[in-house]
């Protein structure tokens, strides 16, 4: 999906509130338990399964707090990653792409009106002006692409974080009504921590998917840093000479 701002902070918005749902939720979980496992008429195989599902569920749902909290930390990397890529376009790009067609051969006005040795020397020395620039060009092109791929890359990321700390809430509302219900056992202790488990277990889903594609515009920008010390294009790592 392409970068928007406007889903960006609609999506960081829901997280932030998501979080607080999940944190009010949780702080029921233990009460709830509680209150249904010291009822007389339930029998301690079932007061057991109740308490000890209460604790995993907690466990779990700090757990992810925390994780989804530690991964927010870089919430403002894609914002600024969606900027410098337009930065790049505008400010670099740009006037790179006008310099390469303004000292281009065909486009070089004096030629046209001087000839002799000091016009071939000053058509040679102009010869690598428009390489170099147009070298700039393409290297600004590659790496505001690359900044918009890692941004769109993170809104995707936070959307499916806030996809699976939707699941999870869902899933501690239900246990929470299950552990306010009579009808209660280890399977469905067992079930109900394997359900908290998985969403969990997506958040690293994500983050390998992430760490993946980063992983490739990582290699993108070293293939970028080499073009721009290629000797042919930047001579000593230069921009070329262009005295006569």
């Amino acid at each position: 999906m392409p970068f928007s701002s406007a889903q960006y902070e609609a999506v960081t918005a829901k997280l932030s509130s998501g979080m607080q749902d999940l944190s009010a939720k949780l702080n029921q979980v233990g009460p709830t338990a509680e209150s249904t496992a010291n009822q007389w008429y339930v029998p301690n195989p079932v007061a057991d399964a109740l308490l000890w599902v209460s604790h995993k569920l907690v466990e779990l749902g700090s757990w992810v707090l925390n994780k989804i909290k530690e991964l927010l930390e870089g919430v403002g990397a894609p914002v600024a990653m969606f900027s410098y890529a337009m930065d790049w376009q505008s400010h670099v790009r740009g006037p790179a792409s006008s310099v390469a067609g303004e000292t281009a051969p065909e486009a070089l006005v004096a030629p046209k009106h001087w000839s002799g040795d000091a016009a071939t020397k000053y058509t040679a020395s102009v010869k690598g002006q428009p390489t170099a620039a147009t070298q700039i060009e393409t290297s600004a092109d590659k790496i505001a692409t690359g900044l918009n791929i890692c941004a769109a890359a993170g809104l995707a990321f936070y959307v499916a974080l806030a996809v699976i700390l939707a699941k999870y809430i869902a899933t501690t509302v239900s246990a929470i009504a299950a552990l306010g219900s009579v009808v209660f056992s280890w399977a469905g202790a067992a079930a109900i921590v394997g359900d908290t488990s998985v969403n969990a277990g997506l958040i690293w889903a994500a983050v390998a998917a992430l760490v993946a594609l980063l992983g490739v515009q990582a290699q993108q920008m070293t293939t970028i840093k080499g073009e721009s010390v290629d000797n042919s294009t930047f001579p000593g790592g230069h921009w070329p000479d262009a005295l006569a």
